[in-house]
């Protein structure tokens, strides 16, 4: 295997110098530098190589944020052959630039829109697919087994289910949800839920990429829908002041019996003293039965640069990528869920949940602060955060939106 170096934003010009593949080799860039991406990706190419001996993966790995820095210099000045990215509204920009190549005959050839149909719509554009997703992870409530067992609650599959069974745990003196707002971003887990259930994927998108206003009376409905919860007092007090990780201590303590997250979280809340037979995980709640069920799942993607050199064995890369082997392996090593469908289901429990509702998905969202642009979703969820300390100002907090709309989207 070749070596692997990893690059920083000043090791850019380093980086451009090695992406001038030769015939049998495909340059690789990507940004797995924390420990469990970085080997999972060392298995993977690892075992590519040993799939396919006449091909050489030459891996430059970025970290994170010299990675962001340095990508659209690199598609445009001399691009690698395969690139990390994001799927939906974060690689729009690089496909309608035309920087990403359609690679739509990839998953025909392989099986891929069967196989994949989760992640289908947000790896589509123009009805074509521009990279392949590889591993995502869900969100969805967390839930205290033992105190809805207590309180004679079921796991609610409706808004009114929902409704129910909180006002059952505000009489009992339980708080139904614990949210940490200060870091802002909690609060577009919640909007993105309702907006997807009040008004689908479809309009969500339409949304996120600025081509519907703020203002539109479509989005003041899932204000009203969160109000539902916000005034009868469902949320934790004082949320704007901690962060994601201080609200599980409610929920641990028994202050709170339901959490939105990603699944990420269940790891600090076993660190914090629950065990994992207290802990619960349910679907966010139907609203609309007319609109169909998708979900929140941040999606992790490779693409192949329009300016690749050796576009067919980058194509090759991404057919592998997709198997159910390799992403079955993958995400063993990265602790999240494969895109793949016919991947073997997780064996950890709550995996094995997300796994089986992330593959029945309409769509997947992949996160207000990704969907959207950086500056309307930095702006969004601080109106979201100020909705849900003052709901009575929702009109104030859309029409202030709608401008920033107007201007970022210009």
């Amino acid at each position: 295997m070749t070596p692997i170096r990893k690059l920083g934003g000043l090791a850019l010009s380093l980086a451009l110098l090695s992406t001038s593949a030769l015939a049998g080799e495909i340059v690789l860039n990507s940004d797995q530098s924390d420990p469990a991406p970085k080997k999972a990706m060392e298995e993977l190419i690892a075992d590519f190589q040993e799939a396919h001996p006449d091909i050489t993966v030459k891996w430059n790995n970025f970290d994170h944020e010299g990675y962001k820095s340095a990508i659209r210099n690199f598609l445009t000045a001399n691009p690698p052959d395969v690139a990390a990215w994001y799927a939906g509204n974060r690689m729009k920009p690089f496909v309608d630039a035309g920087l990403f190549e359609d690679v739509s005959d990839v998953w025909e050839e392989n099986g891929l829109n069967e196989e994949l149909k989760s992640a289908a719509a947000s790896m589509t554009i123009d009805g074509k697919k521009w990279g392949v997703p590889y591993t995502y992870y869900q969100w969805g409530i967390y839930y205290r087994k033992d105190i809805f067992e207590e309180q004679g609650i079921e796991p609610p599959k409706t808004w009114d289910e929902l409704l129910a069974a909180s006002a059952k745990l505000k009489e009992a003196g339980i708080t139904p949800f614990t949210i940490g707002t200060k870091a802002l971003w909690p609060t577009g887990g919640w909007f993105d839920y309702l907006n997807l259930r009040v008004n689908g994927y479809e309009f969500h998108m339409d949304l996120t990429s600025g081509e519907v206003p703020y203002t539109d009376p479509r989005v003041k409905a899932v204000f009203e829908k969160w109000a539902e919860l916000i005034e009868p007092g469902y949320f934790v007090e004082n949320h704007a002041a901690i962060d994601w990780q201080d609200a599980i201590p409610h929920l641990v303590q028994g202050e709170a019996a339901m959490y939105l997250m990603g699944n990420f979280a269940v790891a600090t809340m076993k660190d914090g003293g629950l065990k994992e037979e207290q802990i619960g995980f349910l679907q966010f709640p139907q609203i609309n039965p007319d609109i169909p069920m998708s979900e929140e799942a941040p999606t992790d993607t490779f693409h192949i640069p329009s300016g690749a050199k050796n576009k067919e064995d980058a194509k090759k890369f991404l057919a592998y990528l997709a198997s159910p082997e390799a992403q079955t392996k993958m995400n063993e090593t990265l602790g999240q869920l494969p895109v793949n469908n016919k991947a073997e289901k997780p064996a950890d429990p709550f995996l094995e949940a997300g796994f089986e509702m992330l593959s029945e998905a309409h769509a997947l969202a992949q996160f207000y602060d990704r969907d959207a642009a950086a500056e309307m979703a930095k702006a969004g969820m601080e109106g979201f955060q100020e909705f849900m300390v003052k709901p009575d100002k929702v009109d104030d907090i859309l029409e202030r939106l709608e401008k920033i709309r107007a201007r970022v989207y210009k």
